[in-house]
């Protein structure tokens, strides 16, 4: 059974840069970069999610402003659909305004695969692996989003 599950991502931008977690994946040994965020839980706003999020991952705080970008990914659609065959999920990410400097040693939640966070120049997306892969061509080189509201169903 299908399980649908609601999102929600930060984008945070700084002196032309964009912040991600960083990642190194055990199973692939690969270093990837998502967004800061994760899923809403049953009674909570987007915009608390995002926050108890940001602490969880970033140990900071921040600021929820104007919804950017929406999409979905619907992994029997897409590459390693054989490990997320049961998995929809609907990303709503914001734009946001660190309220306090990132701290890991105060991350409440840390993912198992997580490393850390990075700041990405816009013009170095195409060149990680950064996911949703949509996020290389929904921004200009100076954050400015390009694309439009909806992405769709992206990997």
């Amino acid at each position: 059974m299908i399980k649908l599950r609601n999102t929600a991502k930060a984008i945070i931008v700084e002196d032309n840069k964009i912040l991600f977690v960083k990642y190194l994946s055990k199973r692939t040994g690969i270093v990837y970069y998502v967004l800061p965020g994760g899923g809403q839980v049953a009674g909570e706003t987007y915009a608390e999610a995002l926050k108890r999020e940001c602490l969880e991952e970033l140990g900071a705080e921040v600021e929820v402003k104007d919804v950017a970008l929406v999409s979905e990914y619907i992994g029997k659609n897409h590459k390693f659909s054989d490990l997320h065959s049961e998995i929809h999920r609907i990303e709503c990410m914001f734009f946001c305004v660190l309220k306090t400097p990132l701290d890991l040693s105060k991350a409440t939640n840390i993912d198992p695969d997580q490393i850390g966070f990075q700041w990405l120049k816009f013009q170095e997306l195409k060149e990680k692996t950064v996911y949703p892969e949509a996020l290389k061509r929904v921004f200009d080189e100076h954050g400015n989003v390009i694309s439009p509201l909806y992405l769709g169903d992206v990997f």
